[in-house]
């Protein structure tokens, strides 16, 4: 029998018999490397470790340590859990189980909701299943055959039609289940050592809600114990900074139902936070060369017509509105309206760059499903600023946009961040907007930015907005999360589709290069973010309520008024707590409600004009001067400080 030749990583070539798996070449090198092992990459495929090769081959081994190798890990722990639900409950229709970012999920169809007490038995049982060693064993199945054989399974049935060949694969596991599935996997159950089933939620058949309505069970796995640990300690960290949660619990904001989901409302604490981070950015704008304006908030449809949102956006519109002269729209982006701005005078060369930034609120319709607190929302409003400029130019206003976000972000006290860079696809779809000779100005000047403030940002190919390539910085708060929020990004569709021009050095007219910009992403979700970064402990500059005054009894009323209104007329948010209550309680109300400083006044400190000072982290830090308590805190707030 003649033999295969397989080729490693390093280069040396082993000659195998036909017949051969990855997982005996494992063997051969290392007992080790073939216990670590997860799956194969043949020829820059992934496969089965227990899957013939099929000729000479190129063939990585793959272990704990690749990224592909948790997916195809998490994965199988899918398959793991739909054949635990069968096992229990076999009346239940399968749908799809893939792995995503935090783990897996698997959706299912039965008449009966799924109960805490079932995902409790479903687990015990993957566990059962997991002890018994069973393969993941690939087969082929022509597509009729498997039509029938999936014939009590709708979903599948429907998902080979549309997606099979003549001949299809499908994994079992043990004598009893059978998937659908394009694979890989792990070789048998004993190598799923760490998993956890987490949630039930509502889903519908390929995200449709005119599907079947589907119950989604989510779950995640590690190679490890430690790993599973560490990550369930970090869910539970999580639901004590939920936003929604403590948003409720400070009295930040609430959504009613009255008025309609998606629609936020700021609560007076929460328009103050608001508030900071407002004017802090409109004052930045001011510093660093962008002009401020505001467009409406409604607008002609014909103004959407030009732009291309109807035709390419409508089904994220709210509906339109008859009016006296023709239909109108709520605006779903501020760009348009920049754009009518810049249009509204001819510009020279001399004027440009033109900086217009607003923060300017827009609607968009989000399916009911989508929707999460202040992370995903109807109504939010965007830092959004458009930037007109010449193509000599385009390179230090892209690196003026790089700072802006990184001093934002590091303003509100992030630390961590990443970047990547998204680019077409040279062309080749037909899907992408703007010339080669644009995308290679647009995508060079991004790519020379990053190099200059050392930025390191990797290339996502074919992943940029069909009207131009974009830079989009990610930020790791306090749990090691990552969130999209900053973006820089070119357009080479709208300047066209208004005509927009300047007059050049030549005197001949020419169309500016457009560059959208916003840092905050939105307001809403920034400040979500912010609650949970910080788990509603805001820093000094942006808490609500910065000082509380507590006077022990009555005798110190008068006193702790003075405090008050000193604390005021310096410009700190103040709370005078005058209830007539035990000042424990006060104080651990005050803690409850994340204020940083408590100033407790007794009879002593009436008597001396200092004050007992509490700090929300550090507790007691003893007794102070009135005047230089309100001269540090002052200081403090001014400096913007996220630090405490």
């Amino acid at each position: 029998m003649d033999n295969i030749q397989v080729t490693l990583p390093d280069g040396s070539v082993q000659s195998v018999p036909v017949g051969t798996k990855p997982l005996d070449v494992a063997r051969s090198i290392s007992p080790r490397l073939a216990d670590d092992a997860i799956v194969a990459r043949v020829d820059g495929n992934l496969w089965d470790l227990n899957r013939p090769f099929e000729g000479n081959a190129q063939l990585q081994i793959l272990t704990t340590k690749n990224p592909e190798a948790l997916e195809v890990y998490r994965h199988s722990t899918a398959h793991l859990l739909a054949a635990a639900v069968l096992e229990l409950f076999p009346e239940t229709k399968l749908g799809i189980g893939p792995p995503i970012d935090t783990g897996f999920y698997y959706d299912f169809q039965r008449d009966a909701a799924f109960t805490p007490e079932d995902l409790e038995k479903i687990e015990k049982r993957m566990w059962e299943i997991q002890a018994r060693d069973l393969p993941y064993e690939r087969k082929y199945t022509e597509k009729n055959e498997g039509l029938k054989l999936y014939a009590d399974q709708p979903m599948k049935v429907e998902l080979i039609t549309e997606r099979a060949g003549d001949i299809f694969s499908e994994y079992t596991l043990g004598p009893q289940f059978i998937d659908f599935c394009r694979g890989p996997h792990v070789p048998s159950t004993k190598k799923l050592k760490a998993f956890k089933l987490l949630s039930i939620a509502g889903a519908y058949w390929k995200g449709d809600e005119k599907n079947a309505h589907l119950q989604r069970i989510y779950g995640t796995a590690f190679f490890s114990k430690k790993e599973l640990d560490d990550y369930l300690a970090k869910l539970e960290e999580a639901k004590k900074r939920d936003h929604r949660k403590l948003g409720q619990e400070l009295d930040l904001f609430s959504i009613q139902e009255l008025a309609g989901p998606g629609l936020i409302f700021f609560h007076p604490k929460g328009g103050i936070i608001r508030k900071q981070i407002e004017d802090w950015m409109r004052d930045q704008y001011l510093k660093r060369g962008y002009s401020l304006v505001y467009t409406p908030h409604v607008m002609r449809a014909d103004l959407w017509r030009t732009s291309g949102h109807l035709s390419h956006y409508a089904e994220n519109m709210f509906a339109g509105m008859e009016l006296d002269d023709a239909e109108y729209r709520l605006k779903p982006m501020n760009c348009p309206g920049h754009i009518l701005i810049y249009r509204d005078k001819l510009r020279s060369y001399r004027e440009l760059p033109v900086r217009l930034g607003e923060l300017g609120t827009v609607y968009r319709y989000e399916r009911s499903g989508v929707m999460h607190g202040l992370l995903r929302v109807r109504g939010f409003t965007q830092d959004d600023a458009h930037i007109f400029c010449t193509a000599d130019q385009i390179e230090d206003e892209v690196v003026s946009c790089l700072e802006f976000a990184y001093d934002t972000l590091k303003a509100f006290g992030f630390e961590k961040f990443e970047a990547e860079i998204s680019t077409w696809d040279g062309g080749a779809s037909g899907k992408y907007d703007g010339t080669p000779d644009l995308w290679a100005l647009g995508e060079g000047a991004l790519k020379r930015a990053v190099a200059r403030l050392g930025i390191e940002a990797p290339v996502m190919a074919n992943e940029a907005a069909f009207y131009g390539p974009k830079i989009d910085v990610k930020l790791l708060d306090a749990l090691g999360r990552k969130w999209q929020l900053s973006t820089v990004q070119f357009d080479f569709t709208l300047p066209r589709r208004f005509g927009l021009e300047y007059v050049a050095e030549d005197g001949k007219k020419h169309q500016p290069l457009m560059v959208h910009r916003a840092l905050y992403g939105s307001i809403e979700r920034f400040f979500g973010i912010l609650i949970e970064h910080y788990a509603g402990a805001f820093p000094v500059w942006l808490a609500p309520v910065q000082v509380v005054v507590m006077p022990i009894t009555d005798r110190q009323q008068d006193y702790a008024k003075t405090v008050h209104a000193k604390l005021e007329a310096a410009g700190i948010r103040v709370h005078l707590d005058d209830r007539k209550e035990k000042v424990n309680l006060k104080i651990r109300d005050a803690q409850m409600q994340k204020v940083p400083y408590m100033l407790v006044v007794g009879d002593r400190e009436a008597e001396a004009g200092t004050v007992s000072v509490r700090h929300r982290k550090h507790a007691d830090m003893g007794v102070k001067p009135l005047d230089q308590f309100i001269e540090e805190v002052t200081q403090l707030i001014a400096s913007k400080s996220a630090t405490e």
